[in-house]
């Protein structure tokens, strides 16, 4: 094999190492989305696609303890679709809308299996920061995993998005947000403050991650174990142990369940 391997192997899985979006393998039979900097953004499990491989992910989906029975449920940054796909398959109650500004991502959509647009899945191709403004309440649940090569884009980092999103859910709708990067105590102080200090931010004990949540109005964290019940039981074994870990932030916090 040349040596040059390294630069045409990304061009090959359909992307280029340096030009933004591109496919790698990643470890253990898994594919991975990656930027130019070759940070993986997205990991799928090739086995079984629908499969949450990256903790944050998981813990991103504690936002249902506040809203265990969302109606719609808006993504953020589709990434490889690990949360859309997962929403997909387990909760067929659940209308599920994709905002994803990259043209690149997108066209990697079928190589992650994500299913094709019907009544329960639509992505958009729209740039969330001017799309979300437009459309007050639509949501009750968001997770929000929008991600370019330099990091969380400016445009999703300032205090008008923040409100955006907040204005986005529903009377007691909650929103699940990753934090990866170096100022996330800055990002937080402004989720926060959108929403008059309903918030609460968790570490992600494996990974440089912390995921932040916020919600509205009266919305409180359920009991774990009711509302992993209320799940398949593969979504809930994937989910048990951060729902738990998320659970036990909020007491501390002094959020209570009720």
């Amino acid at each position: 094999m040349s040596a040059d391997w390294r630069q045409w192997l990304p061009r090959w899985l359909g992307g280029a190492r340096g030009r933004g979006a591109y496919l790698a393998s990643g470890p253990a039979g898994t594919l991975d989305l990656r930027f130019a900097s070759g940070v993986a953004q997205s990991r799928m499990q090739r086995r079984d696609p629908d499969w949450l491989v990256v903790d944050y992910t998981r813990t991103m989906l504690a936002a249902l303890l506040w809203q265990p029975a969302p109606a719609r449920v808006g993504i953020v940054g589709l990434g490889g679709g690990s949360q859309a796909k997962f929403l997909y398959r387990h909760f067929p109650q659940v209308a599920i809308e994709a905002l994803e500004i990259s043209a690149d991502v997108l066209a990697f959509r079928d190589r992650f299996q994500v299913p094709p647009d019907d009544d329960r899945l639509v992505v958009r191709e729209v740039d969330a920061a001017t799309f979300l403004p437009q459309h007050p309440e639509r949501y009750d649940l968001m997770l929000v995993d929008a991600y370019d090569a330099q990091g969380i884009p400016a445009a999703l980092g300032t205090s008008e998005f923040h409100a955006a999103c907040r204005d986005a859910l529903t009377a007691e709708g909650v929103l699940a947000t990753n934090l990866y990067c170096d100022d996330h105590a800055a990002h937080f102080g402004r989720l926060r403050r959108a929403f008059d200090g309903q918030a609460l931010l968790v570490e992600e004990p494996r990974q440089s991650n912390r995921v932040g949540f916020a919600w509205k109005g009266g919305a409180r964290p359920r009991e774990v174990e009711p509302v992993l019940e209320s799940m398949p039981p593969v979504a809930a074994a994937q989910l048990r142990r951060s729902f738990r870990r998320v659970a036990a932030a909020t007491k501390r916090a002094g959020a209570i369940p009720a």
